[in-house]
């Protein structure tokens, strides 16, 4: 088998075909690496969207949770405020029921006291004293010659109440001096008196006085024996 020797136009056209093979090859190279471009600069531009977006959203939270914070606060102030007001119209509405019960006990005190053998004859109402830096204040006080009650009028009696009213007893003849040679003695009533009070109020020596029927009665029994100061 013989070979004809390839002609210089024969050459030439190769050479032709091969450097058309190499710029085709380099174009798309240069298309690749645009497109590797343009992918890249999508990424960074969607990543800095999504930083943005993430740095926006932060904002957003940060100043919504400001904003509920603001809010609550505010909220808490107004309900605050509010207890406030209602706790303020409890304590007038109890003052004025407390008014109430000792206005009513007032003018049966007598009545109620003689019918347990103490002969008493002057009702005073709302005593108040301050001396050496100390004070007390009476709803009612009940005297006789030698005999004084102060009585605790409450609108709800509880057991706070009676202990006040033991400390206010223990102090009477040093803040009114004008009773240091009487013996006291020492009364509560209320137009809501528990009976768990009531009978903690009998064991310390206290009169009960509370509402029966449509008549104000003292509920200590016959076998009482009040305390003296």
């Amino acid at each position: 088998m013989s070979y004809s020797q390839p002609t210089l136009e024969d050459i030439w056209k190769l050479f032709q075909e091969t450097d058309q093979i190499f710029k085709e090859t380099a174009r798309r190279f240069q298309e690749t690496d645009l497109k590797f471009q343009e992918t890249d600069r999508k990424f960074q531009e969607t990543e800095r969207i999504i930083k943005e977006s993430n740095q926006e959203t932060e904002r957003i939270i940060k100043e919504t949770s400001q904003e509920t914070s603001l809010k609550m606060q505010e909220s808490d102030r107004q309900f605050q405020e509010k207890i406030k007001q209602v706790n303020e119209s409890i304590g007038r509405l109890g003052n004025k029921l407390g008014d109430f019960v000792e206005e009513m006990v007032r003018p049966a005190a007598v009545r109620l006291f003689r019918e347990r053998g103490i002969d008493v004859h002057e009702v005073h109402q709302n005593i108040s004293s301050q001396r050496g830096g100390e004070g007390i204040e009476i709803d009612l006080l009940v005297v006789n010659d030698t005999d004084i009650i102060a009585i605790e009028c409450k609108s709800s009696l509880s057991i706070d109440d009676i202990n006040d009213h033991l400390h206010r007893l223990a102090k009477i003849k040093r803040l009114l001096p004008s009773y240091a040679n009487k013996r006291v003695l020492g009364a509560v009533t209320g137009m809501v008196i528990p009976d768990n009070v009531a009978q903690y109020a009998y064991r310390q020596g206290l009169f009960v006085i509370a509402q029966t029927g449509d008549h104000l009665t003292i509920r200590n029994d016959p076998h009482f024996q009040a305390k003296t100061w």
